[in-house]
């Protein structure tokens, strides 16, 4: 075809509007095919070949919404090239726009959905509470999602947003006055959770001294159970802004001390030795790093020194301990090792 006869073809076509109108939407049509073909035998191919799944789900997210946008545009072109009336053009593109925002709308409801439903490895760490912050990040990115599509579709019809932002402000205003405690739970909820203060099975000990194993953390409290099967149930805003001991990290094994005291009359390195002998056999003590000893001081009834060893999980404390002081009475009686009791030598002076 020469320039000539292409120049009459263009000009025929702007002679007749409803003929390039439907020009342009076999156009669109064409083009949204095409781009089903790309996605299809080479998108597909190539994301295939990647170790992750998240871009096959999000291409099988974003096919047909992408392939049916394009396709709408056709129309939207043709409107602009009829020239309707203002209030014909008005209403069809509204349609047409509203149609385009719907089909973007259900998408994002489906991948925000379909995100939620995957597994974290991080969060799962924090049993309850990663829970509960995925169900609480999918509810909030839905009121975003829901919000950002009614704001858009009010400025597609241009319906004044004005006193509808003003209501939602002072309404806002009003739930944040009314729940600040449950808010502010939620927030230490989410910091505790960033923060990695600590997680379900972690041994902690409060400000106040309770000490106890995590059993739930959830979005508005922390639950502790206490060796004396106690459940203390405290305030997440509470425990954000706490001092909190950590047994359970960075390492899961726990340091024991044991303080013992001997005779001043005792053969220290028999003492040493027999200590590491019976240390070594207690279960739950871990070898490595080895159990160690270390005196302390001249006290006023024996030499006193700290049995320094490891226990692999920081629940084993009590028993551990209580094995030990058994093992090393019986052990300091078979080698004649004496632990003394405080005394008092009293002097008589005849007058």
């Amino acid at each position: 075809m020469s320039v000539n006869e292409l120049s009459q073809l263009v000009t025929y076509f702007k002679s007749n509007p409803w003929l390039l109108a439907a020009g342009l939407i076999l156009f669109y049509l064409i083009l949204a095919k095409l781009v089903d073909l790309f996605v299809d035998r080479v998108l597909y191919r190539l994301v295939s070949l990647t170790t992750i799944t998240f871009d096959d789900y999000l291409i099988k997210f974003l096919h047909w919404p992408v392939v049916i946008n394009i396709a709408l545009i056709g129309p939207l072109h043709a409107l602009y090239v009829l020239k309707f009336g203002p209030k014909v053009s008005f209403i069809a593109t509204g349609i047409i726009k509203s149609f385009i925002l719907l089909i973007w709308w259900i998408t994002a409801f489906r991948l925000v959905n379909w995100i939620a439903t995957r597994k974290f490895p991080v969060l799962e760490r924090f049993g309850h509470l990663g829970q509960d912050l995925i169900v609480l990040f999918k509810n909030l990115l839905f009121i975003v999602i829901a919000v950002a599509g009614g704001i858009t579709f009010l400025s597609i019809w241009h319906i004044n947003l004005a006193p509808l932002l003003a209501s939602a402000g002072i309404a806002g205003i009003a739930v944040a006055l009314a729940a600040r405690e449950t808010l502010a739970n939620l927030f230490g909820g989410i910091s505790i959770f960033l923060d990695r203060t600590y997680k379900v099975g972690d041994y902690i000990i409060l400000d106040s001294g309770e000490r106890g194993e995590v059993v739930d953390v959830g979005i508005r409290s922390t639950r502790i159970r206490t060796r004396d099967d106690v459940l203390i149930t405290i305030p997440n805003s509470i425990m954000a802004n706490s001092k909190i001991i950590n047994e359970s990290a960075p390492e899961p094994r726990f340091r024991l001390r044991l303080p013992v005291g001997v005779a001043y009359g005792s053969d220290l390195e028999k003492v040493e030795r027999v200590l590491l002998e019976v240390v070594k056999k207690v279960p739950h003590v871990v070898s490595e790093p080895e159990p160690r000893i270390r005196y302390r001081r001249f006290g006023d009834s024996s030499i006193d020194l700290e049995l320094l060893c490891w226990v692999d999980d920081p629940r084993f404390k009590g028993p551990v301990t209580h094995e030990l002081i058994k093992v090393i009475h019986r052990r300091f009686e078979e080698e004649g090792i004496t632990i003394p009791f405080p005394q008092r030598d009293v002097h008589l002076y005849q007058p």
